[in-house]
């Protein structure tokens, strides 16, 4: 294994984000090493979930890790094919963000449990019910596979506000 590289991250409005991702037929070495420079990319920004559109790559990968106390040990998950098959009635509002939407955030409102299936790096079918911060992290990161970003469950006001904010940013970023 080489040493991990840090990714540049799209940042919205870019049409790569709105497509939808291609289902991984399968695995290879070239997308464990990239799994792991998206868990690097992530936790460089930092974050606590990566989708492989977000750095410009329509697959269906996506990087996760939700622990953030102190001393806590790292639970980094990298999922390939990730699939939501059952979610709660029982509703959570967080307040969330994107790596690809620096600086912005909202209440976005999102079933509190979910049962996910998906690939592991080494091939294996993994099943596991998520709650709580995990549960919205999946799901905001299975939508990104989806073209699907969190201003879109906003009002369209605080959408075009959001969106007119990064068109500046990447305006002066680009200088």
């Amino acid at each position: 294994m080489g040493r991990m590289s840090i990714l540049p991250i799209l940042i919205h409005p870019d049409p790569r984000l709105k497509k939808v991702a291609k289902a991984v037929p399968d695995l290879s070495d070239d997308l464990r090493v990239l799994a792991g420079n998206m868990l690097e990319t992530m936790y460089d920004a930092p974050g606590i979930g990566l989708a492989a559109p977000q750095i410009g790559l329509l697959k269906r990968l996506i990087v996760l890790d939700c622990i953030k106390e102190e001393g806590a040990s790292p639970r980094p998950i990298a999922m390939f094919n990730p699939e939501i098959i059952a979610a709660s009635d029982d509703e959570n509002t967080y307040e969330e963000g994107c790596l690809s939407i620096p600086e912005q955030y909202a209440d976005v409102t999102r079933p509190a449990e979910v049962s996910v299936r998906w690939i592991d790096v080494d091939g294996n079918e993994q099943n596991q019910d998520f709650d709580g911060l995990w549960a919205t992290c999946v799901q905001h990161e299975i939508d990104h596979l989806n073209g699907k970003l969190f201003i879109d469950y906003l009002k369209p006001l605080k959408r075009q506000m959001i969106t007119r904010k990064m068109v500046k940013l990447k305006r002066e970023r680009a200088r």
